[in-house]
């Protein structure tokens, strides 16, 4: 039986088969982070979220089932328990499925994950960093558009149909920026922006590429992007990897205005003159690595994964998912306030 789950016996269901709501004091005391000072008010919040997500990616299951292309939201996750339940409730309707990594988790975080979302698919990574992570996501992954984002709450999953609208209008990958209009951040210090904006440079120079925010990692992309990806590197330097490897390919890059929040809870596992070193060195390796020889490296990968092809035939329904998508985030806002 889960944190949740134990916290939760006793108390009125919702609804039949739905969240059984605790009494916030209870749940208070069996939450992660309970010994550091979790509050009444962040129990009720979390009960309430929970409930929230059931609901909304039922809904999104029954209303989406027969659409097409299907949408897979993969988040990397490292002690984020208290985190990925305000995540998983903002997710649009219209998702196909959600796949939860975890990477060695010491706070219950795959066990929230279950009680939040059971229709959640929740891998167990033991090996360390977010780029495995992805890795392991992407090849469970089902649907035509994969989507990649944190679980710390910084990323906000209501802006899942801008990226699939930039998709549906011809771009292979859509890439999150915080420095273009409609976009910002509220969470990034003067060292990782100035840091941010060398490593930009650096990678246009070499690349002849116009990125304005290489190292965000909310992005979007049809799953015929995954050989091209072609991810092997283990940390934070993945989404720099991602977006080399799919300039090099030739593969069209839609950039998508994205707010990025503060954290909701903890500390972030970014360190920035590690990370950052780590950054520049994927960098020069890419470089160094020719696109010939490049070629080379991703066709021998091609052959060890078996990544399906893109769907062809989805223009007609394809309306139908960003309808279902946009519509349903404003039903969300409504009930919200």
């Amino acid at each position: 039986m889960t944190k949740l789950a134990s916290a939760q016996q006793g108390a009125n269901p919702t609804e039949p088969g739905g969240l059984r709501r605790a009494d916030p004091s209870a749940l208070a005391s069996e939450l992660p982070g309970a010994a550091t000072g979790s509050s009444e008010a962040d129990a009720y919040a979390l009960v309430s979220t929970v409930d929230a997500a059931r609901q909304r990616f039922r809904r999104s299951r029954s209303a989406g089932a027969s659409r097409h292309p299907r949408v897979s939201v993969v988040i990397p996750t490292l002690n984020e328990a208290l985190n990925l339940p305000h995540v998983l409730c903002d997710l649009p309707a219209g998702v196909h499925e959600v796949i939860i990594v975890d990477g060695l988790s010491t706070d219950g975080t795959p066990e929230v994950a279950v009680e939040v979302l059971p229709e959640a698919k929740v891998l167990h990574e033991t090996r360390r960093g977010k780029g495995n992570a992805l890795l392991s996501g992407f090849e469970a992954a089902t649907g035509d558009i994969l989507v990649m984002m944190d679980a710390d709450g910084s990323a906000d999953p209501q802006e899942i149909p801008a990226f699939v609208e930039a998709l549906l209008h011809g771009a292979d990958f859509a890439k999150g920026t915080r420095f273009r209009s409609g976009g910002g951040s509220s969470d990034i210090t003067r060292l990782r922006l100035v840091g941010n904006r060398i490593l930009s440079g650096t990678v246009n120079l070499l690349f002849k590429t116009q990125y304005t925010d290489l190292c965000y990692g909310y992005n979007a992309f049809w799953r015929h992007c995954l050989p091209a990806m072609s991810v092997d590197c283990a940390g934070f330097e993945v989404e720099t990897l991602i977006n080399i490897r799919i300039a090099r390919a030739g593969l069209a890059v839609c950039e998508v205005p994205s707010y990025e929040r503060d954290r909701i809870h903890g500390q972030s596992n970014l360190r920035t003159f590690r990370d950052g070193g780590r950054v520049l060195r994927t960098i020069l390796r890419e470089r160094l690595r020719g696109p010939q020889r490049a070629q080379r490296d991703d066709a021998q990968r091609h052959s060890q994964h078996d990544y399906a092809p893109r769907r062809s035939a989805h223009d007609d329904t394809a309306g139908d998912l960003l309808g279902t998508l946009v519509v349903e985030a404003g039903l969300q806002g409504s009930t919200s306030e």
